[in-house]
């Protein structure tokens, strides 16, 4: 049997969400531009909640399509508010479309977004080593420099915390636990 980070727990969209996506190295814009809106949907909430409403979150939001979201208008707004597959709560769904324009001003500077935050690690992810989950922060000043960075640049709701976790996500950061199976997989790449 697999050893795994605890926090996945036995819920199965957990433990597939754990197993293929968390942690690993992404490169792709759209997955960036994905779990920054997912990420801030997040706050306040557990991310297994996130998780069940992702689907639903990929539909409304034209499968994460940064140039789609960042035209959205007021009426989109609306439609947005109503629709319960997804965090209603307006000043996150305000900033997601604010946040997609302030994206693709990025990708304008550094050719991809991509480009942009992994820079940050000197295209390396940062490998953590921790035995005990109680240990690994929930920000970092990794996490507060590209909070900064992005509120500067006019990103919004993407404070310390939720960078961190979208760090954690995106593989920039290495968060297994050591005697996780991940650890040693992601470790070696």
């Amino acid at each position: 049997m697999k050893k795994r980070c605890l926090w996945c727990g036995e819920d199965e969209l957990y433990i597939k969400y754990h197993d293929e996506e968390w942690g690993v190295p992404e490169f792709n814009d759209n997955k960036h531009f994905e779990f920054l809106v997912l990420e801030s949907a997040q706050a306040g909430l557990s991310w297994i909640t996130i998780l069940r409403k992702r689907e639903n979150y990929k539909k409304v939001y034209d499968n994460f399509n940064v140039n789609l979201v960042a035209r959205y208008d007021e009426e989109k707004v609306q439609e947005l508010l109503k629709y319960d597959g997804i965090i209603r709560n307006e000043k996150k769904i305000r900033a997601s479309i604010n946040n997609a324009k302030k994206f693709i001003e990025v990708q304008n500077e550094f050719g991809s977004f991509s480009k942009y935050i992994w820079n940050f690690v000197g295209d390396q992810p940062i490998v953590n080593s921790w035995e005990v989950e109680s240990h690994i922060p929930s920000k970092n000043e990794l996490s507060e420099i590209i909070s900064k960075d992005l509120k500067k640049r006019g990103f919004k709701f993407l404070g310390p915390t939720i960078v961190y976790s979208y760090l954690q996500a995106m593989g920039i950061i290495n968060d297994h636990i050591v005697e996780c199976f991940k650890y040693e997989e992601l470790k070696s790449k």
